[in-house]
């Protein structure tokens, strides 16, 4: 690295503009145009990503080059041109998936969609069961501890009785986490209640960004008083594999792929065939039938390229 070349990450991008966080502050970036050429398939930059910089004054620089994404979480753009991998978020350390216990009631189908898109990606995964407060955790475990059973770590969450919000800041701190679930699940008071004010303002950002992708938004990682970062993620019914067989979809599920290696057949769909080590195990209670249904849906939508809804 050159003299005044720095590394940072970007935890800020909007309209072209990306925010780098260097040892020695923060700088107000440009992609370098020699990065812009040739095919785009999907973004050339994205917030987490890590780069390195050359500094034009005091707060600008220049993204000279951009080191190699251990993992990403990203949407399908659909554009003329052909499909566009648009990316939510470069590297994250976990994503915490927060579902309300009722009201609304949880759509696990889709949780089962968002844990595949991390296993995929290699990021571990956090379920946080929020809202206990409504159900009780016996009934909140009706739901979620399926998820336990299986090795997802699951935090029992409730902000009226202030429950599970220590061992939800535990699990934050230190870390960059992308934070997902559908609305109404009270992700914003849950942050509130991690560090106040941060709810809040995820919550502008993720506003924004929804509006549109003619509106002039950003995306933006949020800094944690006790180390760390936070994101949100827009578009969550958008969330999709890339570049994925039908055949690789039951190696996304934990509790299949440990069964499937004793199917009587290498390339058993688990459905009708004999021998199918999968449906002998959902019969014993190994795995819960509604997982299965899941890994059946995830399965047609990709042999078929039918929408997820």
């Amino acid at each position: 690295m050159t003299e005044n070349m720095q590394r940072g990450r970007i935890i800020r991008a909007q309209s072209g503009f990306f925010i780098v966080k260097t040892e020695a502050g923060e700088l107000s970036c440009k992609l370098r145009g020699r990065l812009k050429q040739g095919p785009k398939t999907g973004d050339i930059v994205a917030l987490g990503d890590w780069v390195k910089v050359s500094q034009q004054d005091k707060e600008k620089g220049m993204i000279e080059e951009i080191e190699p994404r251990r993992n990403m979480i990203y949407r399908m753009d659909p554009r003329p041109q052909g499909e566009y991998r648009q990316i939510i978020i470069a590297n994250p350390d976990q994503a915490v998936y927060v579902y309300s216990c009722a009201q609304p009631e949880p759509r696990l189908r889709m949780l089962d969609r968002l844990l595949v898109v991390a296993e995929k990606e290699k990021t571990p995964a956090v379920i946080v069961a929020n809202k206990i407060d409504l159900t009780g955790i016996e009934g909140a475990r009706k739901f979620f501890g399926r998820y336990e059973k299986i090795g997802y770590p699951v935090i029992y969450t409730s902000v009226e009785n202030d429950q599970g919000i220590d061992e939800l800041e535990e699990i934050l701190v230190g870390k960059v986490s992308l934070l997902a679930g559908p609305s109404g699940a009270g992700k914003s008071s849950l942050l509130n209640a991690v560090q106040p004010g941060l709810g809040l303002a995820v919550r502008g950002v993720s506003q924004a960004t929804k509006k549109g992708r003619h509106t002039t938004v950003f995306r933006q990682l949020f800094p944690l008083e006790k180390g760390g970062y936070m994101a949100d993620t827009p578009g969550l019914k958008a969330l999709d594999l890339w570049d994925t067989t039908p055949e690789e979809v039951d190696g996304y599920f934990p509790e299949i792929r440990d069964a499937l290696v004793y199917c009587r057949f290498s390339d058993c769909a688990h459905r009708d065939e004999p021998g199918c080590a999968v449906k002998e195990a959902i019969e014993k209670g190994e795995i819960h039938p509604e997982r299965y249904q899941s890994y059946l849906r995830m399965r047609k939508v990709e042999e078929e390229k039918i929408p997820w809804f």
